[in-house]
């Protein structure tokens, strides 16, 4: 075995990872009415960047299978997905994923987010990066955080470079975002790199 992995120790799955003004947990059930109050208040905001929503996207049942499938990709150490909370309010902010948790020679995961329209460009996001960031690499042991975005979602791309993601390039046709194939504009973080 890689003597990496002999020293990581799996993180609980229901903690609270604090930012500066922004929390990030676990989603439960007990999420469901404001994350689909969020999600339906925000959705012309986000379907441009996120994949073709299924019409049953936002019902209590979908949510239920979204936590199951969450719940399990924590356990094995695949993905570990968090709602974003406001600190003074506990308000529900938006969500971040990091998926595709490799192992052994690679060490990496992708990084994915998203915000209610309402609480856009306010630096919470922002926060929640850099507390993903500070996750991924102190606790799950990462060597390398991916992220990509659409080339005409500045905002995103702002945000990675402001986090200290470095541009890799442009991986063509490399999503189905919101029904069609669209190229990505790649970014990575090494645990070597430097953090804003």
């Amino acid at each position: 075995m890689c003597p990496i992995l002999d020293r990581i120790a799996r993180p609980p799955l229901w903690r609270v990872y604090d930012g500066e003004v922004t929390y990030l947990r676990p989603p439960d059930t007990r999420d469901w009415l404001h994350w689909a109050e969020l999600r339906a208040e925000s959705r012309a905001f986000l379907e441009p960047w996120e994949p073709t929503w299924p019409k049953d996207a936002l019902a209590r049942d979908a949510f239920r299978r979204r936590l199951s499938r969450y719940s399990r990709d924590a356990r094995d150490d695949e993905g570990y997905a968090f709602l974003l909370f406001r600190k003074n309010d506990d308000r529900l902010l938006g969500g971040l994923n990091l998926s595709n948790v490799t192992r052994g020679i690679r060490q990496s995961c992708s990084i994915g987010y998203w915000v209610g329209q309402r609480y856009a460009r306010n630096g919470y996001m922002s926060d929640a990066v850099h507390t993903a960031v500070a996750f991924s690499f102190d606790q799950l042991r990462m060597h390398r955080i991916e992220a990509g975005c659409v080339p005409s979602n500045l905002a995103s791309a702002g945000l990675l470079r402001k986090s200290g993601f470095h541009d890799e390039g442009l991986a063509r046709q490399y999503l189905n975002i919101n029904g069609r194939w669209h190229d990505h504009l790649l970014f990575a973080m090494l645990a070597s790199d430097p953090r804003p």
